[in-house]
Protein backbone atom coordinates (compact mmCIF):
# COMPACT_ATOMS: atom_id res chain seq x y z
CA UNK A 1 0.00 0.00 0.00
CA UNK A 2 1.38 3.36 -0.94
CA UNK A 3 0.51 6.60 0.77
CA UNK A 4 -0.11 9.29 -1.82
CA UNK A 5 1.52 12.41 -0.44
CA UNK A 6 -0.33 12.51 2.89
CA UNK A 7 1.48 15.68 4.03
CA UNK A 8 1.17 17.59 0.76
CA UNK A 9 -1.40 20.39 1.28
CA UNK A 10 -1.87 20.60 -2.49
CA UNK A 11 -2.70 16.92 -2.93
CA UNK A 12 -5.90 16.48 -4.90
CA UNK A 13 -6.05 20.11 -6.01
CA UNK A 14 -5.79 21.08 -9.66
CA UNK A 15 -3.88 24.17 -10.68
CA UNK A 16 -7.22 25.61 -11.83
CA UNK A 17 -8.76 25.12 -8.36
CA UNK A 18 -5.72 26.68 -6.70
CA UNK A 19 -5.76 29.71 -9.01
CA UNK A 20 -9.53 30.16 -8.76
CA UNK A 21 -9.42 30.14 -4.96
CA UNK A 22 -6.55 32.65 -4.91
CA UNK A 23 -8.43 34.98 -7.28
CA UNK A 24 -11.55 34.71 -5.11
CA UNK A 25 -9.45 35.58 -2.05
CA UNK A 26 -7.10 38.28 -3.42
CA UNK A 27 -8.71 39.44 -6.67
CA UNK A 28 -6.54 39.90 -9.74
CA UNK A 29 -4.95 43.12 -8.42
CA UNK A 30 -4.11 41.53 -5.09
CA UNK A 31 -2.71 38.45 -6.78
CA UNK A 32 -0.51 40.63 -8.98
CA UNK A 33 0.70 42.46 -5.87
CA UNK A 34 1.76 39.10 -4.40
CA UNK A 35 3.23 37.60 -7.59
CA UNK A 36 4.42 40.00 -10.27
CA UNK A 37 3.53 38.15 -13.45
CA UNK A 38 1.95 39.92 -16.40
CA UNK A 39 -0.86 37.38 -16.83
CA UNK A 40 -2.32 38.59 -13.50
CA UNK A 41 -2.15 42.25 -14.56
CA UNK A 42 -2.76 42.60 -18.28
CA UNK A 43 -6.33 41.46 -19.12
CA UNK A 44 -6.25 38.57 -16.65
CA UNK A 45 -8.34 35.44 -16.95
CA UNK A 46 -8.21 31.98 -15.45
CA UNK A 47 -7.69 30.43 -18.89
CA UNK A 48 -4.79 32.66 -19.94
CA UNK A 49 -3.16 32.43 -16.52
CA UNK A 50 -3.37 28.63 -16.52
CA UNK A 51 -1.74 28.51 -19.94
CA UNK A 52 1.15 30.65 -18.68
CA UNK A 53 1.52 28.82 -15.35
CA UNK A 54 1.60 25.40 -17.02
CA UNK A 55 4.57 26.55 -19.15
CA UNK A 56 6.40 28.50 -16.45
CA UNK A 57 7.47 26.40 -13.49
CA UNK A 58 8.88 29.24 -11.34
CA UNK A 59 5.58 31.11 -11.55
CA UNK A 60 3.60 27.97 -10.78
CA UNK A 61 5.81 27.36 -7.74
CA UNK A 62 5.06 30.88 -6.49
CA UNK A 63 1.31 30.38 -6.96
CA UNK A 64 1.39 27.06 -5.10
CA UNK A 65 3.49 28.56 -2.31
CA UNK A 66 1.11 31.52 -1.95
CA UNK A 67 -1.83 29.10 -1.76
CA UNK A 68 -0.14 27.13 1.03
CA UNK A 69 0.73 30.29 2.98
CA UNK A 70 -2.77 31.71 2.55
CA UNK A 71 -4.96 28.70 3.24
CA UNK A 72 -2.99 26.31 5.49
Amino acid sequence: MSQQQPNNPLHGLTLEKILTRLVEHYGWDGLYNEIKVNCFYNDPSIKSSLKFLRKTQWARDKVESLYIHTFT
